[in-house]
């Protein structure tokens, strides 16, 4: 008799186990294959067939019959019985109503999503290739295209022309108290007003006074100034008050003597207060009333030149070209090393403009002032006691008018045409207000460029955006508080074209598509 063993493997059903993955996007896969088919084994001289498909064989022992789970073997001999398990998705092959089948792969991103099916853009599920997908949401505004890519900006590029104004101006008038001056300091007295402040103000400039010179009256070669322009009302100077009366904000009266050549050393001196105005009105100097972001206007009225010595610093014109030359060039570092905040730190940075009503002689014709570009003029008119070439040079140097100061009668016509000059080297302000996005849009700061086109240029220049002041290189600009500030040079370029057109380019930032 033979020995008959039976072995049986279990199972649980005709189809895998499924649990969830843990991956985080919420989708099952599966985590084992289909079941083995059961095995039966039957040795000994009898074998009867199973009931099922199998097949069976007589006399050997090594023989096995594969059957379903439930079935028998025979009693003797061998017999082998297998059967396929059903099909399923997971299973690794592309079965009848599935469009896709990767087995274990089957997921998010790996184009056959959960179901064996098909992952492409529009079904709102990221799939291979898709950097992002809303489903019926993708489009021009979602931050999602139509192919599933993140848009660029979820409001295409932006451009606006922003608003450049002007800059404020502080104009420092100092006015030469020395005994030649009576008729001269007359005719400032007499026109500052109607014929050069009130001409400023209706351009529109932002602008205030102050005044470096003796206060009193004209004919002590002292300086009184009325409304509107100073708190002394009008006729009020026949008979100065005890001490002038200032129009905070507008205009500012720094007392204080200057003789005939030491214009430059007085500005030095009072410019922190170490000699201070008789009134005691700006305890720390009249660097009180200027401000940091006005560009600054000195105008020089005197019938002579320039000796004086501040500290360790002589200056000296000495009435010669070269002399000049050099007393302007020190006296201009000095200045821009003073104060780099309101003067400007380098010669290409300088922050100011210094116009001079000296005692040169006339133009041809006689009202028509001198431009930068004329040659220094050696000549002075019948009232001038030098022709005040150390002031000539440094007006030059900043690129301002020079007015011959001797025709009184004429000063309408002078301090109209001073007006215009302040007017015209009046600079746009090198920062300028973010334009706004689209309503509902984010705007995406690092997309921004600035785009200047010169005066007659076709293609605009690019300027790049730089992290901060500190990064700054020509033909770029950083951002500060809600600002595009131009760099130095580049403001310099974009303010010496008055003619040339800015633009801001920008993106919107796209839509987190996570």
């Amino acid at each position: 008799m033979g020995t008959t063993v039976a072995l049986l493997a279990a199972c649980n059903g005709d189809r895998a186990e499924v649990s969830a993955s843990d991956s985080g996007f919420g989708v099952a896969t599966e985590t084992s294959q289909s079941p083995p088919a059961s095995t039966t084994t039957t040795t000994g001289m009898e074998s009867s067939q199973s009931t099922g498909t199998g097949t069976a064989s007589e006399g050997d022992d090594s023989d096995s019959e594969t059957v379903e789970p439930g079935t028998t073997g025979s009693e003797t001999g061998t017999s082998s019985t297998t059967e396929s398990a059903a099909p399923f998705c997971g299973d690794g092959h592309v079965d009848p109503g599935e469009a896709c089948d990767e087995g274990d792969n089957n997921g998010l991103g790996i184009g056959c999503g959960a179901g064996c099916v098909l992952e492409v853009c529009g079904d709102g599920l990221p799939g291979p290739g898709e950097e992002c997908d809303f489903g019926w949401l993708n489009g021009p505004e979602s931050g999602c295209s139509e192919t599933c890519q993140i848009a660029p900006s979820a409001c295409g590029t932006q451009s606006a022309e922003p608003v450049l104004v002007p800059r404020p101006v502080d104009i420092i008038i100092v006015i030469d108290n020395s005994g030649s001056m009576a008729a001269e300091i007359k005719g400032v007295q007499d026109n500052i007003n109607e014929n050069f402040a009130e001409i400023i103000g209706e351009s529109g400039l932002d602008y205030r006074v102050i005044l470096l010179s003796r206060y009193g009256k004209y004919t002590s070669t002292q300086v009184c100034i009325e409304a509107p322009l100073s708190g002394i009302p009008k006729g009020g100077c026949t008979n100065p008050p005890s001490q002038p009366i200032n129009n905070p904000g507008k205009f500012y009266h720094y007392s204080v003597e200057i003789d005939s050549t030491d214009s430059w050393c007085r500005m030095l001196d009072t410019f922190n207060g170490v000699q201070q105005d008789l009134f005691k009105f700006a305890p720390k100097g009249w660097q009180a009333w200027l401000r940091p972001e006005a560009f600054k206007i000195v105008i020089e009225v005197s019938d002579d030149r320039v000796v004086c010595s501040h500290g360790n610093d002589h200056y000296n014109d000495n009435n010669t070209i070269a002399g000049g030359a050099n007393a302007a060039e020190k006296f201009d570092a000095k200045l821009r090393e003073l104060s780099p905040l309101h003067f400007g730190p380098t010669p290409e940075t300088r922050n100011y403009s210094y116009y001079s009503i000296v005692g040169m002689s006339f133009n041809d014709p006689p009202d028509q002032p001198y431009a930068a570009e004329d040659p220094i003029v050696t000549t002075k008119c019948p009232s001038g006691v030098n022709g005040g070439i150390g002031h000539q040079s440094l007006s030059v140097a900043t690129g301002a008018l020079r007015f011959p100061l001797c025709d009184t009668t004429s000063y309408d016509a002078l301090f109209q045409a001073l007006a215009g000059g302040v007017i015209a080297d009046a600079t746009i302000a090198c920062d300028f207000a973010i334009p706004p996005p689209p309503e509902g849009k984010e705007l995406d700061e690092d997309s921004i460029l600035v785009k200047f086109t010169p005066m007659d240029a076709v293609e605009p220049e690019v300027f790049q955006q730089v992290e901060g002041a500190g990064w700054c290189a020509p033909k770029s600009f950083y951002l500060d508080d809600g600002k595009v500030v131009l760099c130095p040079e580049t403001c310099l370029a974009v303010q010496n074209d008055k003619e040339a057109e800015i633009e801001v380019e920008f993106k919107c930032a796209p839509i987190d598509p996570g």
